[in-house]
């Protein structure tokens, strides 16, 4: 099974493989170094820079199909106070393998 569903991208992409290419490439070139500096704000107990980046990715991360709005509203509301920051940490280790994983089968997928 896939970690990734490429069905938005290819429906908003109207049929263009080409096109659904170049959207491959900027995920694959934005969305790896967010979620990197998503979790060291994480990690450094910055709520604010978290959120921006959380809130940033949100977007791409439903674009692409990985299912983790769950996990960026569990951030984005430990930044807001109103979550606990266990809770997003948990949230960023999810968030953090799935997209490294989904990375991963992209490159293999269309030889990036």
């Amino acid at each position: 099974m896939s970690n990734y569903n490429l069905t938005e991208v290819i429906e908003m992409a109207g049929g263009d493989d080409d096109f659904v290419k170049v959207i491959i490439e900027t995920f694959l070139e934005e969305i790896p170094p967010d979620v990197k500096s998503m979790a060291e704000a994480i990690d450094n107990s910055n709520p604010t820079l978290a959120y921006q980046f959380a809130h940033k990715m949100k977007p791409n991360l439903q674009l692409f199909g990985l299912e983790l709005m769950e996990q960026i509203l569990t951030i984005e509301a430990w930044a807001k106070g109103t979550g606990a920051e266990g809770k997003a940490r948990e949230a960023k280790e999810k968030i953090s393998t799935k997209v490294t994983l989904a990375e991963k089968e992209l490159k293999e997928d269309f030889g990036l």
